[in-house]
């Protein structure tokens, strides 16, 4: 099969920006895993939160699907800003961590400030209105940092380009393996048939009938439609990888009915050298299983 570029995205991704602005330092960070849907988890400061809405938005447009991270870093240069320790918060968590650790019988953490100083609203800092410019700005850290993630999804993807071709490629040498079989398998069935009835005594058969019987089994067997199902099956894979935009759910139901006509011809075979066959296909579409599923 011809190798050529395709569009594919890995649901896998990370990107990062980072903007400064006036007394303050602003990192986002996006990081993206598969699912099924969008599932955004956000970690911002009180100051952006009243744009929570319209950052999911930006995300639900930018990374389209997959379980995401996204979370922003608030770091004071100006040392003149008021921040505190959140007395109250910190020990919030003092006793929740402890409750845990008591329930879930998990040694106490050794370092306590190191931990519970950087959980969120541990550190309180006094919260002016947020400023358009300053919003602008991060506006343009965020957009930047899922440009990031998705190149980086863009090469992942490439990655897995690579594997879904190389197993279609040798699914399709596998299936043209089994013609080689199929003239053998069928004289070896009537075989059989025929030296089964020599083995039991005085039985009596009518010829034509045998070969009308014969012709119905055999035809029962042909597996002729299974194989052109299955080759018209890997070559829309290969089509759809193609297509502009990344189709992961689709792809995954093209692998279902490759899966389905490779079944079939087990089942069908009826010869020990095709069902060997049948296993190594097996073996290489269960490849493309496991990592179908991080298709965006």
């Amino acid at each position: 099969m011809q190798k050529i570029s395709f569009m594919i995205q890995s649901m896998t991704g990370f990107g990062k920006a980072e903007v400064d602005f006036p007394g303050k330092k602003i990192t986002i960070e996006v990081k993206s895993l598969n699912s099924k849907q969008l599932d955004v988890n956000t970690r911002i400061p009180a100051a952006y939160r009243e744009k929570d809405v319209e950052i999911r938005n930006m995300l639900a447009q930018g990374v389209e699907r997959g379980k995401v991270d996204f979370i922003i870093t608030l770091d004071a240069i100006d040392k003149s800003v008021s921040s505190a320790i959140n007395q109250t918060v910190v020990k919030n968590y003092y006793e929740e961590i402890k409750d845990l650790s008591e329930n879930l019988n998990i040694a106490l953490p050794s370092e306590w400030f190191s931990i519970i100083l950087r959980l969120p609203e541990a550190i309180k800092t006094d919260v002016t209105e947020l400023d358009e410019k300053e919003w602008a700005a991060v506006k343009k850290a965020i957009e930047k940092a899922m440009n990031s993630l998705n190149e980086f999804r863009k090469q992942e993807g490439l990655m897995l380009e690579n594997v879904f071709i190389d197993k279609i490629d040798k699914i399709e040498q596998l299936l043209e393996e089994i013609d080689v079989y199929e003239t053998e398998r069928i004289e070896k069935i009537r075989s059989r048939v025929l030296e089964g009835l020599a083995k039991i005594d005085s039985v009596s058969y009518d010829e034509n009938r045998f070969e009308q019987e014969l012709i119905y089994y055999i035809e029962r067997l042909d597996i002729n439609e299974e194989k052109s199902r299955l080759s018209n099956h890997l070559k829309y894979f290969v089509e759809t990888l193609r297509s502009e935009k990344s189709q992961g759910r689709k792809l995954g139901f093209i692998v279902q009915e490759i899966g389905r006509e490779i079944n079939t011809l087990g089942s069908k075979s009826n010869h020990a050298l095709m069902q060997k066959i049948v296993v190594q296909m097996k073996d290489e579409l269960e490849q493309i299983k496991e990592q179908i599923f991080n298709v965006l």
